[in-house]
């Protein structure tokens, strides 16, 4: 009894100093601890300054160049991860959820199979999956900010570090004024009939995988096509179609939006079956987490296979 008094007492050490305390500890640089524990540098140095004033020693020292531990926060490394090892226990293991982000090339909502499975992951006022581009989904999953990801074609990660797995298949297709001949000739349009208008196109550095694949394609084509920067503001660019300025290749599930002068048309099929987006959920190669690695087990399963890319995509 004596002992819990004194430790009630006491002025100890809290759970955010000694968070702040290894993130330093680990990186070795207070920048980019800061960024681990998404905070900026003043109260991180705080929190270790107050953890240093508490404790009566200095555990790093700092020089313009170069932080290092002194013997003292060697010797509370340990401790540190110790103690909030042992309260990270306490916590239930049905709360936890794998964070998972989403590409925001394509509108998940309207992917049925993918959407269905997402909702299962997280009660729906739980939801929190981030919508970024592919590098960024890419870099939160190498920091650890994020479990698993869904992203628009397989990246070229090596497989020591990143596990991927085929998911969806999303069809494109074509964004084009309504006026045009070839939106008024039949249902399915062929490239080679919008050779007279500029293709809105992105920078490779975008989406190689992607780009590549498409440009495969294009070299077939019997026309060749006439390209033009593509808008980062897509509402833009799809005013321009409307007013026949160009015309675009979309992600069906992103062909939500509508204005007068603007259509959009399938493909033909001997293009429809080249021109797609493979949706791949990508996890790290040495992902323990039971949760994580179930999620990705019941997307894997929802997929249909029979639409799975070949090796030679």
């Amino acid at each position: 009894m004596s002992v819990a008094a004194h430790l009630i007492s006491s002025h100890l050490p809290t759970i955010k100093q000694l968070q702040c305390f290894l993130a330093v500890a680990h990186e070795l640089n207070f920048r980019r601890a800061a960024e681990r524990l998404s905070m900026t540098q003043p109260p991180l140095t705080r929190q270790v300054q107050s953890l240093e004033d508490l404790l009566g020693q200095p555990l790093f020292s700092r020089t313009t160049h170069e932080v290092m531990l002194t013997d003292a926060g060697r010797a509370l490394v340990a401790k540190a991860e110790a103690i909030l090892t042992a309260l990270n226990s306490l916590k239930q293991p049905a709360a936890v959820r794998p964070r998972i982000g989403l590409t925001r090339t394509l509108n998940f909502e309207l992917m049925a199979p993918l959407n269905r499975q997402l909702a299962s992951f997280h009660a729906s006022d739980e939801m929190e999956m981030p919508s970024m581009t592919s590098a960024q989904l890419m870099q939160s999953l190498a920091k650890n900010s994020l479990d698993l990801i869904l992203t628009g074609e397989k990246g070229p990660e090596a497989e020591t570090l990143v596990q991927y797995t085929w998911v969806y298949r999303e069809p494109l297709l074509l964004a084009m004024p309504s006026t045009h001949p070839a939106s008024l000739a039949g249902e399915k349009v062929a490239l080679e009939a919008l050779a007279d208008l500029p293709l809105f196109w992105f920078a490779r550095s975008a989406n190689p995988q992607f780009y590549d694949k498409c440009e495969r394609y294009f070299a077939t084509l019997s026309v060749t096509l006439k390209r033009i920067r593509e808008p980062d503001d897509s509402l833009l660019m799809l005013s321009h179609i409307a007013r026949g300025k160009g015309f675009a290749l979309m992600p069906q599930s992103k062909c939500t939006f509508n204005q007068t002068g603007l259509c959009y048309r399938p493909l033909t099929e001997s293009a429809a079956r080249q021109l797609t987006i493979d949706v791949y959920a990508a996890i790290r190669a040495n992902e323990k987490n039971a949760a994580v690695l179930n999620a990705l087990s019941v997307l894997s399963q929802s997929a249909d296979h029979d639409a799975h890319p070949h090796s030679s995509d």
